[in-house]
């Protein structure tokens, strides 16, 4: 069977294009990421393999989990997904839907992990580089997480800079070793 994201590739495109032309990114964000949990949900993934349950059924299951009221274009995918026997890729639609979207909106969703909490002042400047960077709009995510010793890492769509202690003793140790 073809991968997953190969599957989801062309919907999540066709989708985007129409929220794109119709100025509804957000919403269609939103609709797709309550979708994706619902079709995570144990329960409405066995529903939605059954042979008992008709595609109608899935649509209505899979639209009430969901917990919001679908609209017309909504459901209508979720039927052309559902004839499709596609509703499985629901997540991947909408992961690659977001990617689309943040490269149509030119910004980044990035992933710092340091050994000591970040202060505000740390996280816009952070942020500001980052911006200048990989020219966009960076969104920053921050844990902590004592393992690292001291410094951090930042992960951002491809890039990752890894600053901290733990890394550098890595590299360390490979060059010692060779």
């Amino acid at each position: 069977m073809a991968e997953k994201s190969t599957l989801a590739r062309p919907y999540a495109q066709a989708i985007f294009e129409l929220a794109q032309s119709q100025r509804v990114l957000p919403a269609w964000s939103e609709h797709l990421q309550r979708l994706a949990l619902a079709v995570n949900d144990l329960n409405v993934r066995r529903l939605i393999v059954s042979p008992r349950v008709t595609d109608d059924q899935r649509v209505a299951i899979i639209a009430e989990v969901a917990g919001n009221r679908p609209g017309d274009k909504v459901v209508g995918l979720l039927r052309v997904l559902a004839r499709n026997r596609r509703l499985g890729v629901l997540p991947e639609i909408a992961a690659l839907y977001e990617k689309l979207r943040a490269e149509a909106e030119r910004s980044l969703e990035a992933e710092v992990v340091s050994a000591f909490d970040i202060t505000e002042e740390q996280k816009r400047q952070l942020a500001a580089a980052l911006k200048k960077r990989l020219d966009r709009e960076v969104s920053l995510t921050c844990r902590t997480d004592a393992s690292l010793i001291g410094g951090a890492i930042v992960r951002a769509g491809d890039l990752v800079i890894d600053g901290s202690v733990t890394g550098k003793l890595g590299k360390l140790a490979v060059a010692l070793s060779h």
